[in-house]
């Protein structure tokens, strides 16, 4: 042992503790990130779902040569469904219910989407609604159902 040099204090240096308070604050961040606001994630992927539900409708429509709809249920309908694919057939099962019991949707300007048989099909828009929360799917008629950017 050397008898010259002091002892040490116990503690922490500067930069151990930097590098602890650097390590709190990525975690932080990680954190804030992964908790993203649900009911936008939610709502996405609802629409990201009708988005292909209404595009597997339209491409058997064409296909079949059928004149296919989509139309919203009635809030009370018997069956428990929150929407209808009408005209496809009936081995055509495509999902009548939302993922998240709480999206509302209104069809803009109509009472139904027209999905076909023609290629070209009118412009149309559906708005789904989660909370405060909206998004709006359009076609222009010939481009697939997608999100509008600055409409959600």
């Amino acid at each position: 042992m050397d008898r010259h040099r002091p002892p040490r204090a116990g503690g922490f240096t500067m930069v151990e503790l930097l590098v602890v308070i650097a390590l709190i604050a990525i975690a932080a961040g990680a954190v804030s990130l992964a908790l993203r606001d649900g009911g936008a994630g939610r709502l996405e992927r609802e629409g990201a779902r009708l988005a292909a539900l209404l595009e597997a409708a339209r491409a058997e429509a064409r296909a079949s040569g059928l004149t296919v709809s989509f139309e919203l249920a009635p809030a009370n309908a018997a069956d428990g469904a929150n929407f209808r694919f009408v005209g496809l057939p009936p081995s055509s099962r495509l999902p009548e219910r939302w993922l998240d019991d709480e999206v509302g949707a209104e069809i803009v300007g109509a009472r139904a989407l027209l999905l076909g048989p023609e290629p070209l099909v009118p412009a149309q828009r559906i708005v789904l609604r989660l909370g405060d929360q909206r998004l709006v799917l359009a076609t222009d008629g010939l481009a697939p159902f997608a999100p509008v950017a600055g409409e959600m």
